[in-house]
């Protein structure tokens, strides 16, 4: 199983599922850390507000001795509601009370104002020492002075609701990923089916290069196709229509007038055989469009074919064979399907013939360009207006002023370009040095 391109979904999901994990393990180490240690020493204020303290301490030590300390350690405790203690460089309290046992160990572990806090959760100690030197004040820190008295509110941000907006934010990726063009799909699709055919995607999700893109392509296609053939089908049954109008109209004029009936049946069977004409070519170019089969291809002698041609064009219009020429070199071989090729052929071998002068040529040629072959069919006709080259091509373009229902009805190039393009050819008219010329581009064999 082989790896999706590089415009796949599968990369961009996987990057954006690969930034949420990165994004939630920097939330919990990286700003986890960082937030420890922004928050593992006291700040300058909190500092000089300890430095106060013990200024205090030392003002009442030495102004009132031990009862003064004692006046002090009294009114801090109330005020503060810690412990705190003033002791000499031995640890003796220079208070009127001894320091109990516990303590005397909790002066082991007292820290200096710049040092680290401690562990998370816990009451540090800190002493300030007296201008001496020696004597200093230890107490432990106030709650409302201890930086990590907001850590579980941040902790509760960080784990808890930045993860919750982070997964907010990638879903909105997500959907404006994934979700928001297949909203547009759906809407458009909805209008289609109603009967707006020129729904369509449009660049913003069609020029997309991953797997959305690729559906959003395939939709406006069909989306072309469908509104193409359902115009196609609705022209041609109005040409339709009015085609059969005329043989229609002579019949019943035919019909009420008192002639004989010899006449009368070889004009029915000229209009009827007209009109099954007709109805067949309309359907054939219909099935054409519409279902665009695929024809099995193999390899076509096209000179022999020319041959074939030419002979029975020749029978039914009473042209010499040496007024339909063959220049193509001999090994002329292409690959298509036989049945379609001479129609296609024929079609416009047909058309040259009936535009052409009395005493025209019609002459075959061609060259092989790569793995190509290009062939021509050009006619000594008057050749056709450069604006009016492509139109010849739609169904029932007649631009002669011939009577409608005449000698052919518009049918012949078109079905012959359809026909081309079945086989993977090609099908365009151009005015050459003596008449129109109408080029095949088909596969050489």
């Amino acid at each position: 199983m082989s790896l999706p391109g590089r415009h796949s979904l599968l990369w961009r999901l996987a990057g954006a599922l690969a930034l949420f994990c990165l994004l939630l393990v920097s939330l919990h180490v990286d700003v986890g850390r960082m937030l420890l240690e922004a928050t593992s020493y006291l700040p300058e204020s909190t500092r000089q507000m300890l430095r106060d303290e013990a200024r205090q301490a030392e003002k009442s030590w030495r102004e009132g001795g031990a009862p003064g300390v004692d006046a002090y350690l009294q009114h801090l405790h109330e005020r503060e509601r810690v412990w705190a203690a003033v002791v000499d460089e031995h640890k003796h309290s220079l208070a009127s009370r001894p320091l109990s046992d516990e303590e005397e160990q909790r002066l082991d572990f007292v820290r200096k104002l710049d040092f680290p806090v401690g562990r998370p959760g816990g009451t540090p100690t800190f002493y300030v020492p007296f201008s001496d030197g020696k004597t200093r004040l230890v107490m432990a820190l106030p709650q409302h002075l201890n930086p990590r008295k907001y850590n579980e509110l941040w902790e509760l941000l960080l784990q808890r609701v930045l993860p919750a907006v982070l997964a907010v934010v990638v879903a909105l990726l997500l959907y404006r990923l994934l979700i928001a063009p297949l909203a547009i799909l759906r809407r458009q699709a909805a209008a289609l089916s109603a009967g707006d055919l020129s729904a369509r995607l449009g660049p913003p999700v069609t020029g997309r290069k991953d797997e959305l893109g690729e559906l959003a392509r395939s939709f406006d296609h069909m989306a072309e196709r469908l509104q193409g053939t359902v115009a196609f089908q609705r022209q041609l049954l109005r040409d339709l229509s009015h085609e059969l109008r005329t043989p229609l109209s002579r019949l019943r004029v035919a019909g009420e007038s008192e002639g004989d009936n010899v006449a009368l049946r070889q004009r029915l069977a000229r209009e009827v055989y007209a009109m099954e004409k007709l109805v067949g070519d309309a359907l054939e170019l219909v099935w054409l469009d519409t279902e665009r089969p695929q024809l099995p291809c193999e390899e076509v002698d096209v000179i022999r074919l020319w041959d074939v041609l030419r002979e029975n064009a020749g029978f039914e219009t009473g042209w010499p064979l040496a007024r339909m020429p063959c220049d193509l070199p001999v090994g002329c071989r292409v690959r298509g399907n036989l049945n379609g090729l001479a129609q296609a052929l024929e079609n416009i071998l047909r058309n040259a013939i009936r535009h052409s002068p009395h005493g025209g040529l019609v002459r075959l040629a061609g060259r092989q360009e790569g793995d190509h072959w290009l062939l021509w069919i050009e006619d000594r006709g008057p050749g056709v207006a450069e604006n009016e080259l492509e139109t010849i091509f739609r169904p029932f373009t007649r631009l002669s002023t011939a009577r409608p229902g005449g000698d052919g009805f518009g049918l012949g190039l078109a079905i012959a370009r359809s026909m081309i393009e079945t086989q993977g050819g090609r099908v365009w008219a151009e005015n050459g040095r003596h008449g129109l010329r109408v080029s095949l581009r088909m596969p050489a064999a």
